[in-house]
């Protein structure tokens, strides 16, 4: 049965669980912590599992979706899905490609979770585990080459960026059970695991049967998120002449550091040099990602 949203003025007990209204929680539960009355507006949820939020006289924990389930003895099978978000600026396109390796579930084809499509294709996904050693996970994706769909995508994109083999492109682990799958009884967007959200760091391979990525981490020190979006060491994360890049000049330089004539011309390479062509050797750089985080150890 679905998770029931949350509503205003409602009495609730200890143990009660709800949904958020929309998906501004999108992947978490609330669990009920303290019995009272919810308010009259909803709360702003919490992000992150086991925060809480007050709400009038109710007190909410936040809790993974799929909680309920995992809990049982034989939980239905996890389904692994994977989205690829393509960058407009670094590889000319804003595509998105679904796809699940159907590993961990006795499912033939392709699945269709929240509407969307996932196609199944042989992937090895690991080393997605954060340890208490301090060291920055390092997961890697492997997905098949067999018929060369993969080498094509990259020739595509290092026509836009040289070399940029994906560099940059998000990638999205998402989990639920088979249960919560459309089409099942029991189908429910909502319920899954909180959608876990890397970028590709590099190509770590390829050969005529698969390509492996390398993919950068979340940052996670003492229980804290630092800071609470993706730690990616050498790829900026803002839109090149956006607010956070905050470059207006008229210095105009391509993809790889060259001096060109026209703002038309200019892109930007999204590594730290391209920032000090644009701003200087010495000054204060905007540079949207954390060159420090692949030294750590």
């Amino acid at each position: 049965m679905a998770v029931a949203a949350w509503a205003a003025s409602t009495a609730f007990s200890v143990g009660d669980i709800r949904r958020a209204t929309t998906d501004q929680a999108s992947g978490l539960f609330f669990r009920c912590t303290t019995a009272g009355t919810s308010n009259s507006s909803e709360p702003s949820w919490p992000t992150d599992i086991g925060s809480t939020i007050t709400d009038n006289t109710c007190v909410w924990t936040a809790i993974a979706s799929a909680y309920e389930e995992l809990a049982k003895l034989n939980p239905s099978a996890i389904i692994e899905l994977f989205e690829v978000h393509l960058d407009n600026t670094l590889h000319g396109s804003t595509d998105v490609y679904r796809f699940h390796a159907g590993a961990n579930a006795d499912i033939d084809g392709n699945v269709v979770f929240n509407s969307n499509t996932y196609t199944r294709i042989p992937v090895k996904a690991e080393g997605f585990e954060f340890s208490n050693t301090g060291t920055l996970p390092r997961p890697t994706l492997t997905i098949s080459n067999l018929d060369g769909t993969i080498t094509t995508l990259l020739l595509l994109v290092n026509a836009t960026t040289a070399g940029n083999d994906l560099g940059g492109a998000e990638v999205r682990r998402i989990r639920t059970l088979k249960k919560f799958l459309d089409g099942e009884s029991t189908a429910d967007p909502n319920a899954k695991f909180p959608d876990e959200r890397w970028y590709v760091d590099r190509k770590a391979n390829e050969s005529r049967d698969s390509v492996t990525f390398e993919l950068a981490s979340k940052f996670d020190l003492a229980g804290q998120k630092l800071p609470k979006r993706q730690v990616v060491a050498n790829v900026c994360q803002w839109v090149y002449r956006s607010s956070e890049c905050s470059y207006t000049g008229t210095d105009y330089y391509d993809v790889n550091g060259n001096e060109v004539d026209t703002e038309a011309e200019d892109v930007c390479g999204k590594r730290v040099a391209s920032c000090k062509l644009r701003f200087g050797n010495t000054a204060e750089l905007p540079f949207g990602s954390f060159p420090g985080a692949g030294l750590t150890k």
